[in-house]
């Protein structure tokens, strides 16, 4: 597996391993066992980044990835998140005040059972607490030991130089992929002059660019993308389809899968973007890291990234999308 350096220093393999959906938002949680087993392959297949957060469960995904990777934690990277009101009787609105961030980070070091967090993230920006006191507080944390880099998820351009004044910012995560490119208006060029990286989350679309999905499909309950206009309406998805064909036909050319070249296309934006794509199945894990193999030529480059649609449909309905670009 080839790496990617993240920031100045922190070096993770070309494609990480998102782990949310192995216990979190899309129905019920698959079995323990079984992805125990997942991650620990993903380890043996080179992966070195992977990826976590108290609210997945909320805390089992902590609890899932801690026990999962407790065998070879010198090999690899943890990235977890705060920012969430998780406590007993909350009402799961954001909640990023320093006592708050080094109770919870505590409690995901014993989860995680490790001394040390490579990478902590701000899940959402809290607009009641400053930047400076979060990105401060996350500074004696790193002076303690307790964590190695500072991230943030999802943030906007300003917040993300007001953090980074106070402690350098190693990587944002934000959704980016064919059928979400807005980071590309303002967000990457401001990554690329300060230096921090990029961690693409959603990178195949929550499945759909893979071409699993059609204008039929229908999500089981208590599955998350029944709340995401793109995906939970029918029209929507029909006219999405529009970039799985697209996919599609550059696969075949290429002998590949839509997946590989969604992924491809990604890895090939910037040398500091590094894809995050979850699943739940061993073939699949391996069918993604393939897709860091994949040259796309400058003619696949600009067949896929000049194509004239447009993505239909919100990437989150109401009450997240008002957590996103603060």
């Amino acid at each position: 597996m080839q790496k990617r350096t993240l920031g100045s220093d922190l070096a993770v393999s070309a494609l990480g391993l998102g782990c949310m959906g192995m216990s979190h938002a899309y129905g019920r949680p698959a079995d323990r066992q079984e992805m125990i087993a997942l991650i620990r392959s993903a380890v043996e297949q080179g992966v070195t980044l992977f990826d976590t957060a108290q609210v997945y469960g909320p805390f089992t995904n902590e609890d899932l990835v801690g026990e999962a990777l407790e065998p070879v934690r010198e090999r690899v990277v943890i990235a977890t998140k705060f920012g969430f009101d998780l406590g007993e009787g909350s009402t799961g609105g954001l909640d990023s005040r320093p006592a708050t961030i080094r109770r919870t980070v505590a409690d995901s070091l014993r989860r995680l059972r490790t001394d040390t967090i490579d990478l902590l993230y701000q899940h959402r920006v809290d607009p009641d607490v400053p930047i400076e006191e979060v990105a401060g507080t996350v500074k004696e944390l790193v002076a303690e030991g307790k964590v190695r880099h500072f991230g943030l998820s999802e943030a906007g351009v300003e917040t993300i130089r007001r953090a980074h004044a106070v402690l350098p910012v190693t990587a944002l995560q934000s959704e980016y992929s064919l059928w979400w490119r807005e980071p590309e208006e303002s967000v990457l060029p401001v990554l690329a002059e300060l230096g921090i990286g990029l961690v693409s989350y959603s990178p195949l679309g929550r499945g759909f660019l893979t071409g699993a999905m059609s204008a039929d499909t229908a999500f089981a309950a208590g599955d998350f993308r029944n709340s995401i206009p793109r995906l939970a309406d029918a029209d929507a998805r029909k006219a999405n389809l529009a970039f799985v064909e697209l996919l599609t036909a550059v696969a075949r050319r290429k002998g590949t899968t839509p997946a590989q070249i969604a992924l491809a296309w990604v890895l090939a934006q910037q040398p500091w973007v590094v894809p995050i794509p979850g699943t739940t199945k061993p073939h699949r894990l391996t069918e993604n890291l393939a897709a860091a193999e994949i040259e796309l030529t400058p003619e696949d480059l600009h067949e896929l990234g000049s194509a004239p649609i447009q993505p239909q449909g919100d990437r989150y309905g109401e009450t997240y999308q008002r957590m996103i670009n603060r």
